[in-house]
């Protein structure tokens, strides 16, 4: 009863019958409602639902599992999920190191929204902006709608501002409302010979770590990711946020799973099973036969600025 007692009570509203999700309710209003009254029948049967196989790929046991993890974080959580995004959100971020065919199926079984896809300008991305084998920074056009509905009005008013500045050839002007662009996260880019307003974000490659740039390897990792990238346009999945305020997202480039190709050319770790030379084929930091974890590496740099404090 606690469960339920931190979801909503659910409304139903008007709508067509092609909108019902497999509970058979409405999938654009009541996926949260059908997710937390299946954990709350979890807890009672260690049931779960009968039809989740059709969805998807692994075991009822599998399942189990996903399940019991799922009533432990809602329990947890300090305010748990009311939106179909929250919940979708904590559903990632539970089960992210589990088959993504399993994740995506079970957001698809309640009608939650998948991880969303940011739309990159078609500029593509600068060598600049990878600092190093699993980052990237990233700018998405305001244009598209998932972006221009949170614009801050500052920010569009010193766009126009400077668009105006820099036509009456006051680039001192200029500058600065671009600098001030630039500290709100923002930047105007010049693509095509057209301004174009977009946001900034700092992405981070899911699952793996590679070595840092003073690491042995961490220059050449880098130059791996830069020349898989540069020039490129990029689909980004994001499945949530780290601590450092980076988006935790997977990177296709051209159809490319970015992670992969930096697990195959010897140039990262794979995070959620610390045993990735068995992917490599001996080459790049798999060719030396005791590489250094970065984990370690930060772990062991940290320390010692302690010590030296």
């Amino acid at each position: 009863f606690l469960l339920l007692g931190h979801c909503y009570k659910p409304t139903t509203t008007g709508g067509d019958s092609e909108s019902l999700g497999p509970h058979g309710i409405s999938a654009a209003t009541l996926g949260v409602w059908a997710l937390v009254y299946d954990l709350f029948n979890f807890e009672i049967t260690s049931q779960v639902p009968e039809d989740l196989s059709q969805h998807v790929v692994s075991s009822k046991k599998a399942q189990a599992n996903w399940y019991r993890k799922l009533v432990e974080t809602w329990r947890e959580a300090k305010q748990p999920p009311r939106t179909e995004e929250e919940a979708a959100r904590l559903v990632i971020q539970t089960l992210k190191g589990h088959k993504k065919a399993d994740v995506q199926g079970l957001l698809d079984f309640y009608g939650l929204p998948r991880p969303h896809s940011l739309v990159k300008v078609p500029a593509g991305v600068d060598a600049k902006a990878v600092p190093d084998g699993d980052g990237v920074t990233v700018y998405v056009s305001t244009a598209d709608p998932r972006e221009s509905s949170c614009v801050m009005s500052d920010v569009q008013i010193a766009a126009i501002q400077r668009s105006e500045a820099r036509a009456d050839k006051n680039y001192t002007k200029a500058d600065e409302l671009h600098q001030k662009i630039i500290d709100a996260g923002y930047r105007v880019l010049n693509v095509q010979n057209e301004e174009i307003l977009a946001r900034k974000y700092r992405i981070r490659l899911r699952g793996i770590d590679a070595p840092e740039i003073l690491m042995p390897y961490g220059q050449v990792a880098k130059e791996e990711l830069v020349k898989l990238l540069e020039g490129k346009c990029l689909r980004v999945l994001v499945y949530g946020e780290e601590r450092y305020g980076r988006c935790v997202a997977d990177v296709y480039c051209n159809g490319i799973f970015a992670q992969e190709v930096m697990l195959k050319k010897g140039g990262a770790w794979h995070y959620s099973a610390y045993d990735a030379p068995n992917l490599q084929e001996q080459i790049g930091l798999w060719a030396s036969s005791n590489p250094e974890k970065p984990w370690d590496w930060r772990k062991d740099r940290r320390q010692r600025q302690m010590t030296y404090w």
